[in-house]
């Protein structure tokens, strides 16, 4: 066995002279663990709401989503959908055409965006899991329907089972309208909604679902879309594929996948929780102040020893190395009982959601969302080990002036 790890753990455990050391070493692993298990708990948390989050715009964003560079529309006779439809991995191309648009209903109006989907929208998302009144369904033969956001249908006080009062929309007409009725300078057309889906308050009070022939037909296009959406077989390398899309669409078009498509919030929400990581190691690091006040303590305590040992010759190396091993000991005991302490409360509030979200209804969860993934176990450990191996550092180094002064 390692001679100063042996001397270091025989420290740990045996009884001090001076009651104030064992209580202080105490403290110090404590202290250590408390913060790990805060850190491993908060972090948790962070990745269960970003996996929600990500769940919710996942149902309404697609895999990947080609649109243009620069400009706003381009027809599908150009663009090689057969040869991306072709590529391994892709399941199904989607047409998307969006405008905006006001609705009204009755006595209320509201500005939307009205996205015109074809009949592989569902496929392509989850919208379909999404909604909470009615049915996802845009055409019954000749007539089409809309599907309203929560928050447009709060807006407009719209109820899907009124069938005598339609939703109007109104789209400006294209290109110079010159007119005295400010009526004439729009394209209007009235349809009933069949569902109302929620996702998220930036979708629900902007997003309004339509048949994109309906787009096309108050915007007066022919076969033009805004983009296209592309949904990818589970298991497919989407960075692959989406630089094979991308070399086939060529300069005029972008790719982009899930995480570019809501790349500003993405880098909030890792912001968010890199912000929050470094203010509880900051915790830690006062906390580890505990493991330098302990060691130094020890060490006073220990000069005799530490003469006994110079003496007999062992180098100063050795002897730091006692003091170095029984910082670590003390540090990975309070990181390893932090961790298991984190992880295990963590487990339990995924199994029983024993800690629930404040307001009735004011979610679409009952309890906190919380994820442990193992990359930040480590990551909490790591930390913790080199900010306990840091602050055995500082107590270590006067060993060499108690040797010097020869204090024993």
């Amino acid at each position: 066995m390692n001679f100063p790890f042996y001397i270091a753990r025989r420290y740990l455990f045996a009884k001090k002279s001076q009651t104030a050391i064992n209580v202080l070493t105490l403290v110090a692993v404590v202290g250590v663990g408390v913060g790990t298990m805060a850190l491993v708990v908060v972090l948790s948390v962070f990745n269960g709401f970003e996996k929600l989050i990500l769940s919710l715009f996942n149902a309404f964003n697609p895999d990947m989503e080609i649109s243009l560079v620069e400009g706003k529309t381009f027809g599908m006779d150009e663009f090689p959908a057969d040869e991306i439809k072709n590529l391994p991995g892709v399941l199904h191309l989607g047409e998307v055409f969006e405008e905006t648009a006001l609705l009204t209903y009755k006595e209320r109006q509201h500005i939307v965006k009205l996205r015109g989907v074809d009949e592989t929208y569902d496929h392509i998302t989850g919208l379909d899991t999404m909604v909470l009144e009615g049915e996802y369904d845009l055409r019954s033969g000749d007539q089409e329907y809309l599907i309203l956001g929560q928050g447009v249908a709060y807006m407009l006080n719209a109820n899907i089972h009124d069938f005598l009062n339609p939703i109007t929309i109104y789209i400006p007409k294209r290109g110079h309208v010159t007119t005295m009725h400010p009526a004439q300078a729009f394209n209007a057309s009235s349809h009933y909604a069949r569902g109302v889906f929620h996702v998220q308050a930036e979708f629900d009070m902007d997003y309004v679902i339509a048949p994109i022939s309906l787009l096309r037909y108050l915007t007066e296009y022919e076969n033009e879309v805004t983009s296209v959406m592309v949904s990818v077989e589970p298991g497919s390398n989407i960075r692959q594929l989406q630089r094979e899309i991308d070399r086939i669409t060529g300069e005029d078009f972008q790719v982009r996948n899930r995480f570019e498509q809501e790349e500003f919030l993405y880098k909030v929400m890792r912001s968010e929780k890199w912000a929050i990581f470094f203010i509880l190691t900051f915790i830690l690091v006062i906390a580890a102040f505990n493991i330098t006040g302990s060691l130094t303590m020890l060490v006073l305590e220990k000069r005799k020893d530490l003469g006994i040992l110079w003496s007999m010759g062992a180098p100063l190396r050795t002897l730091k190395q006692i003091f170095l091993y029984e910082g670590l000991l003390i540090s990975l005991g309070g990181a390893l009982i932090g961790v298991t302490t984190g992880a295990l409360i963590s487990w339990i509030q995924i199994k029983y959601g024993i800690i629930s979200l404040q307001g009735e209804g004011a979610f679409i969860i009952d309890a906190y969302p919380v994820h442990i993934k193992i990359a930040d176990l480590v990551l909490a450990f790591l930390t913790v080990s080199v900010i306990g191996l840091l602050a055995s550092l500082v107590p270590v180094q006067k060993i060499k002036n108690f040797l010097n002064n020869s204090v024993f």
